[in-house]
């Protein structure tokens, strides 16, 4: 065999062990940073926790009043608790009571402090050592108007319906009371032609309050507290969406009234965001109740061409504001339509919902069902 082969090969085989011991090195230099960063990572995480569990303020003779709505979650108690200034960490709060397995917590209005641990509070919270009773408790169902709304508080506190919807039409009031405190009310609430500024932004849920006679202040604080809570867990959903929060809630409103069903809103609601894809107006029947402002089973022609922003048979789009309070699910359904090709449904009586590709399609089943229709109201008519 030649000597310059020999040579190449030794040359060879010596390079490729420099290279084997580099690469070696390298994977042991990247492994010690690797687990450096770990056991970082776990230490900032364990000192993270640490702290969280700890009292706000050790030795403070700090109180403060703390209400916990009837029906809240854990996840609505930990958030009311960060926001008092009582613990450090809702995130922290939420996971220590899962761990603890804690349950049970009362309703009520509670003295704690900032210097007082964890397992205290939570105690305080099982064994419901308040500082006064609820008084009453207010049950706001999902998709009412906000004259129904009106009517359930003059119900239940000495505030009239007028008093209440004259306030909910005053514009001024509104910017001045609530806008300032709640940064999700926009401008666009004040815009001409919205009935009610706040239709749609008074969340649907059963409140308490300790007061025999609370104010209005109090009460639709206690609304907007509860929207804020629910659009913070949606906040990054409604991000994706490109729609505004006036936008996401005007939607779900009409998703509400359309789909009784919570198992059909996502389609109902991917029929919508199709039809606003392609430029088609929503024709939403409840969107002319809202601009007649009465609740029809049937809507006349002449109520079909009713000039009003909330008429999304007359102009497409979005309606200008929401039609009515939304639940949670048909916000979820607003910012997660289910993927369709679907550009139609036709609502049964019994709450089940046709959807269609094609307006021959819907006719179909407009034919197939209208007679349910006829009975509905026959009914209807015998009952009155």
């Amino acid at each position: 065999m030649p000597e310059g082969n020999i040579e190449g090969a030794s040359y060879t085989i010596e390079q490729r062990a420099k290279e084997n011991r580099l690469v070696r090195k390298i994977v042991f230099i990247v492994t010690v940073v690797i687990a450096v960063l770990l056991l970082a990572a776990a230490g900032g995480g364990y000192y993270y926790v640490h702290n969280a569990l700890q009292p706000v303020q050790p030795g403070s003779d700090e109180q403060v009043e703390v209400g916990i709505d009837y029906g809240s979650s854990v996840e609505d108690i930990a958030r009311t608790l960060e926001k008092e200034g009582v613990i450090n960490s809702a995130l922290v709060f939420r996971y220590y009571v899962k761990y603890k397995n804690e349950s049970g917590f009362q309703a009520g209005t509670y003295q704690l402090s900032p210097s007082m641990t964890i397992d205290e509070i939570i105690d305080q919270l099982k064994e419901g050592k308040i500082k006064k009773a609820v008084a009453f408790k207010m049950t706001i169902p999902e998709g009412l108007w906000m004259e129904q709304v009106a009517e359930i508080v003059a119900k239940k506190t000495n505030i009239s319906k007028k008093q209440f919807l004259n306030k909910m039409k005053d514009r001024t009031y509104i910017k001045e009371t609530y806008m300032k405190d709640y940064p999700f009310l926009k401008d666009v609430i004040l815009k001409k032609g919205i009935h009610y500024p706040l239709e749609g932004y008074l969340f649907p849920a059963t409140y308490s309050f300790t007061e025999d006679e609370p104010t209005m202040e109090t009460i639709i604080d206690k609304m907007l507290d509860k929207t804020s809570q629910v659009l913070q867990e949606f906040d990054g959903q409604i991000a994706k969406s490109k729609m505004s929060v006036h936008q996401v809630l005007t939607l779900a409103s009409i998703i509400e009234e359309e789909a009784p069903k919570k198992e059909t809103r996502g389609k109902v609601s991917s029929v919508f965001h199709n039809r606003l894809k392609k430029d088609m107006p929503l024709q939403s029947n409840p969107t002319v109740d809202y601009a007649v402002h009465e609740h029809r089973v049937q809507i006349s022609e002449k109520e079909l061409k009713v000039d009003s922003p909330y008429n999304t048979y007359k102009y497409k789009g979005l309606p200008i504001g929401p039609i009515c309070n939304p639940s949670k699910s048909s916000i979820a359904a607003a910012v997660n339509p289910e993927n369709t090709d679907y550009l139609y449904f036709y609502a049964r009586p019994n709450g089940d919902i046709v959807f269609a590709k094609t307006y021959e399609k819907f006719l179909q089943a407009k034919h197939k069902y209208e007679k349910e229709w006829e009975e509905y109201l026959q009914k209807q008519e015998k009952k009155q």
